[in-house]
């Protein structure tokens, strides 16, 4: 990469962003008698929050410095429907998760079958209505969009469209972040390529027939995209979240020739909910986590791992997000078109992928 020159004005606005950014990453102020209440608890248990996504590794080390509480994340790689095994199979013991960090059909199942216990953050009001529970049993945390991360060293055309995964040139090189029956960033793929093939958001089953044409002509393969497949070349073609391709481009620069691309025939974007268990021994302590990351810093801490934060129109409106951390964004025609769904929605979805899935496909 060629070296600029850099003007006195640029490294002034650098260091005025820097400021902003420093200043909306102090302790925010949260309510005290959570906060009171939170440290008394002494301590907290998540799961499946891996460090490399959405910028976790940092969230939970900054929580633990603020809080003074000692964290114990565990399992940090398994899906959203194993998280809610855990709270089933864990209920009783010290080691049970006190929060759980699922996509919203998991969100919605699990408040269906009374796994979480209701409570609305201080900045309940900026939350979008179509991201939260009515009654407060989970919110949205952060949003991503499907995306193809392309390892250039290995694929040397890459694919701009969903259409292009079906050329025989992507030949056992198209991996999803999971399984869809159990992995959000994988059922939201699936929808994607709904989208892209004559589907909506009430129809997921061309998704479904889609990845079932990938599979027939070996395009697909069933291997989990990691960190560790893209960086090996296992997986050249990773469809998954924006913010870990965006993140592997950082994260293995030097090592892998990485671009990410947003198919513009099928834009899927989907949220991230956070829950409490009703049944976690740190109650409090889950409530000051609850209240921490859908605060302003916390929100800035998933926008600095190229998450989209759920309260993100609300914090641009009001000047607080510098402009160094928006330009990490990618600024593609594309994210104009992206599109969610609603609850009811996402269940039928789900339904039929439950239906149409393992005997379509396999995996």
């Amino acid at each position: 990469m060629k070296k600029k020159w850099i003007s006195l004005s640029a490294l002034l606005l650098a260091a005025a962003s820097a400021l902003a950014l420093a200043q909306t990453m102090s302790m925010p102020e949260l309510p005290a008698s959570v906060v009171a209440a939170g440290k008394k608890d002494g301590s907290l248990n998540t799961i499946a929050l891996p460090p490399d996504w959405a910028n976790y590794g940092e969230i939970i080390s900054t929580f633990e410095k603020m809080y003074g509480l000692k964290l114990t994340n565990a399992s940090p790689n398994i899906s959203s429907a194993e998280e809610l095994q855990a709270i089933r199979s864990l209920k009783g013991q010290k080691r049970a998760p006190d929060v759980v960090d699922v996509g919203p059909a998991f969100a919605i199942s699990g408040t269906s079958e009374k796994l979480f216990t209701p409570y609305k953050p201080s900045t309940w009001a900026s939350i979008p209505a179509s991201a939260k529970d009515p009654n407060g049993h989970w919110v949205g945390n952060y949003f991503g969009v499907v995306s193809f991360g392309v390892n250039k060293n290995v694929v040397k055309n890459p694919p701009k469209t969903w259409a292009d995964l079906a050329k025989p040139e992507y030949k056992g090189q198209v991996a999803l972040n999971g399984n869809p029956l159990s992995a959000q960033a994988a059922f939201s793929a699936v929808w994607a390529a709904a989208l892209a093939n004559g589907g909506s958001l009430d129809n997921i089953q061309p998704g479904i027939d889609f990845f079932a044409k990938l599979k027939k002509m070996g395009n697909y393969i069933p291997v989990g995209a990691t960190p560790a497949t893209v960086q090996t070349g296992q997986t050249p073609i990773t469809v998954d979240w924006d913010y870990l391709n965006l993140g592997y481009s950082k994260q293995l620069a030097g090592k892998v020739d990485w671009s990410v691309v947003v198919p513009s025939d099928g834009v899927y974007g989907s949220h991230y909910a956070t829950a409490i268990s009703a049944t976690g021994p740190n109650p409090a302590a889950a409530k000051l986590w609850l209240e921490f990351i859908t605060s302003d810093a916390g929100q800035m801490l998933f926008l600095k791992g190229y998450a989209h934060p759920i309260r993100f129109n609300d914090m641009v409106k009001r000047g607080v997000i510098p402009k160094e951390m928006l330009a990490q964004l990618p600024d593609a025609a594309v994210y104009q078109n992206v599109k969610f769904a609603t609850p009811a929605q996402t269940k039928k979805a789900q339904d039929t992928l439950k239906a149409q899935w393992a005997a379509k496909v396999g995996q």
